[in-house]
């Protein structure tokens, strides 16, 4: 693997605090990380660790006090407002524990949405079936479960083919079974459409299953696991 390629994601020096004096808190202490092109990686860590402000850091959603993060090369910190709105529409995908539907479009619209944003979007169809959704496909977001929900905003964040797929607790709102399934889809996307996934987790059960685990603790990478042995989620237990 070329150096380019481990490195088509760094974070570098990243620091993040929140307040003013004596109330100021230092959320992200010095993230120093790199994520290979292709990779799912998983940012392990409790509650107040710093993971989705670190994720929104990347997403170029909020901006970090110090550091960079650069993205195949590209620091965000040097883009204007209007090349990161740019960045963020043609290389980004997100997902999180709210769907975010619109909800008065069905299915197919809700996803074809995302498809307006890129120059070179998947096919629809095929990834109707590929998300389980193809017999939904006409269904008002109402008239869903929350897995279908959840697949539904996975497939508008994916079709745009997005260099990165941000997850943030994907799987938080949803039943044991159905976190299964879901975790299942985002791992076979990124078997079959080789994007980068980032997803922030607790569950430290998930580690198992990606290819790079980083595990933070009080805004600091405390380990840097690239895991040799991965398995499917279907083995997972939890």
């Amino acid at each position: 693997m070329s150096d380019d390629i481990k490195k088509f994601l760094e974070i570098s020096n990243i620091k993040k605090g929140f307040g003013q004096g004596d109330s100021r808190q230092e959320v992200l202490r010095g993230m120093n990380f790199e994520v290979a092109k292709g990779e799912f990686c998983v940012l392990l860590g409790p509650s107040g660790s710093g993971k989705s402000t670190l994720l929104n850091i990347i997403g170029g959603i909020d901006k970090a006090d110090s550091g960079y993060i650069a993205i195949n090369g590209d620091k965000l910190e040097d883009m204007n407002d209007k090349a990161l709105t740019l960045y963020r529409r043609k290389h980004l995908g997100y997902v999180f524990q709210l769907y975010n539907l619109i909800p008065n479009l069905n299915v197919k619209e809700n996803i074809e949405v995302g498809s307006y944003l890129s120059d070179s979007p998947l096919d629809i169809d095929e990834l109707l079936n590929t998300l389980g959704l193809w017999d939904h496909r006409y269904k008002l977001p109402n008239q869903l479960s929350g897995g279908q929900q959840q697949r539904t905003s996975i497939g508008r964040a994916i079709i745009k083919n997005p260099d990165i797929l941000l997850c943030d607790e994907p799987t938080g709102a949803l039943d044991y079974n159905t976190s299964k399934e879901i975790l299942k889809l985002i791992e076979d996307v990124n078997q079959k459409y080789g994007n980068t996934i980032i997803m922030v987790t607790h569950n430290t059960e998930l580690q198992h299953m990606a290819d790079h685990t980083i595990k933070l603790r009080d805004g600091l990478v405390r380990k840097n696991i690239v895991n040799e042995n991965k398995v499917s989620v279907d083995q997972l237990e939890w």
